[in-house]
């Protein structure tokens, strides 16, 4: 029986991670949530690698709110690197794989053709920097890791798609920014993404999000249009909606090392959301 310790276990990646996983009689899972793991302790991160002896810890935790992470400064990087740290502490002491998930914003999001795994990065803002020390936190002390950056993820949670939804409930019109560009991508295809990796040998840093691309505007059309509604979507700028943080204005993530080591490919985004839809 192979344990597995999932942090982050009540958010969206970790709900798919049990849900992707769970049928497998020869896993045990370890769950854990911020009430049950501090991961930003050492001590406590130790004790319950030794107890449990897992054959992979699945790090689903991180301080995601983006605009929060700019003045919550000590905490972003406690818990997006420390966390991180830590946990492949535990790993490389008890033998363990490491799954780290990070994220676009390592890039500074001027690009103009989708970003490799081997593209130097430049974060903009706090999120971005304190995930990208997390990755080079999981470099230096796991032995056994697979780094997988995602973008726009939704799923069972709290999410864009269930908040353009409950807009569309009381709105006639929602105004979405139309110069962002990025893959969505469904947890449950990231979750078969880690599934597929995790029973091998194929370490390393990879992108892991869903083929094509599109802006938040066209996703909120194609939302409304699979879900039947007749919301309109204006599309405005992102100096127009005056977030606190910076956000990456170009995105794609091209799954390039996925595609040279492995044969998993993500589904396209239109065919995960109308998926997505379908299910709730």
């Amino acid at each position: 029986m192979k344990k597995i310790i999932v942090t982050g276990c009540n958010g969206q990646l970790g709900r798919a991670v049990n849900l992707q996983l769970g049928a497998n009689t020869d896993l045990e899972f370890v769950n854990t949530d911020v009430g049950e793991l501090d991961i930003t302790n050492i001590d406590k991160v130790l004790e319950l690698a030794r107890e449990v002896k897992p054959y992979a810890i699945i790090n689903c935790a991180a301080h995601t709110a983006v605009d929060a992470c700019e003045t919550d400064v000590d905490n972003a990087y406690k818990i997006n690197a420390i966390g991180p740290r830590n946990l492949s502490i535990a790993a490389r002491e008890t033998g363990a794989k490491m799954v780290h998930i990070s994220t676009d914003y390592v890039f500074d999001g001027k690009g103009t053709r989708p970003y490799l795994e081997f593209d130097p990065t430049g974060p903009q803002g706090v999120y971005g920097a304190s995930k990208l020390a997390g990755e080079q936190m999981v470099k230096e002390f796991a032995d056994k890791y697979f780094i997988i950056r995602t973008a726009w993820l939704y799923g069972d949670g709290k999410n864009f798609v269930k908040t353009m939804l409950r807009l569309s409930e009381t709105n006639d019109k929602v105004r979405v920014v139309n110069d962002q560009f990025g893959s969505p991508t469904s947890t449950k295809e990231l979750a078969g993404a880690i599934e597929h990796l995790l029973f091998t040998e194929n370490y390393g840093l990879f992108h892991g999000t869903c083929e094509g691309s599109c802006n938040w505007a066209e996703f909120t059309e194609e939302i409304f249009r699979l879900a039947g509604k007749k919301t309109a979507v204006e599309a405005i700028t992102t100096a127009q909606f005056g977030a606190k943080a910076p956000r990456p204005a170009y995105s794609i993530l091209e799954n390039y090392m996925l595609k040279l080591t492995t044969d998993y490919m993500f589904a396209d985004w239109h065919d995960a959301i109308a998926e997505y839809i379908k299910s709730m």
